[in-house]
């Protein structure tokens, strides 16, 4: 048996501003606590006033890491989401959202990290660094992302082509890429709405895909682009016809 050897949490010596801005934020006790008690609470909010229908779920790993992507329109795209994994996900998942919005402030970074366990993507002056720590926290914590590829909410509900972020994310390696797509989401809270409406929202799950074997270059990141962005097509014009 090997010796036990202590291993300082990953955001050691950071203050709390720093750490809820920070990709390498580990929760606490209480944050734990917040991240479950706001899972639950979405889950009823969207069963109640979107009545929320998932297809698919069996297809999400059991356990991660994976990233589900999806179609962006709406700030309640990444909280429906979230309300489709199960228990044993929760803690483990991480919406990766735009710095420049939601961890702008430490009001907004505060609610961020602790009720919707957000990590901030930087649009801007995002270097190698960060989106190295990304990919470290997706596969050694074992983490689920939530990614948006297109880089933004669509003003008019159409999807936009990727981005190659997610590629850089993973390329060349074993986690799962979960696409998803989502219809409803626009007409309950389009990006000129404060709060949402009480329409439905239909959620369906594609096939996961792999692209260990794709590799870790510009060429690359095209491919996972092109290769997640076609399913997600398919699956946003299922969710809209089921």
């Amino acid at each position: 048996m090997e010796p036990w050897k202590l291993q300082p949490a990953h955001d050691t010596g950071l203050t709390p501003s720093e750490r809820f801005r920070s990709v390498r934020r580990e929760s606490g006790l209480l944050e734990s606590l917040a991240h479950h008690i706001c899972f639950s609470m979405l889950r009823s909010y969207f069963a109640v006033a979107h009545r929320l229908t998932i297809i698919g779920r069996e297809k999400l790993p059991a356990h991660g890491p994976f990233v589900l992507v999806a179609n962006h329109c709406s700030h309640l795209d990444a909280l429906a989401l979230g309300a489709a994994l199960a228990p044993r996900h929760r803690e483990r998942a991480f919406p990766i959202a735009a710095g420049d919005v939601f961890f702008q402030s430490t009001v907004t970074s505060t609610f961020s990290a602790i009720m919707l366990n957000a990590l901030p993507m930087w649009r801007k002056n995002c270097g190698p660094h960060a989106l190295a720590d990304l990919r470290r926290k997706l596969q050694q914590e074992k983490a689920i992302f939530i990614i948006f590829p297109e880089g933004g909410r669509s003003r008019t509900g159409s999807m936009m082509p990727f981005k190659h972020g997610l590629g850089m994310l993973i390329a060349e390696t074993n986690v799962p890429v979960v696409p998803c797509g989502l219809a409803g989401t626009f007409e309950a809270l389009p990006p000129h709405r404060t709060l949402p409406r009480p329409v439905a929202i239909k959620l369906v799950i594609g096939d996961a895909l792999q692209f260990a074997s794709t590799a870790n270059d510009r060429t690359g990141w095209s491919q996972i682009a092109a290769q997640v962005e076609s399913p997600v097509r398919d699956l946003v014009a299922q969710s809209r016809t089921a």
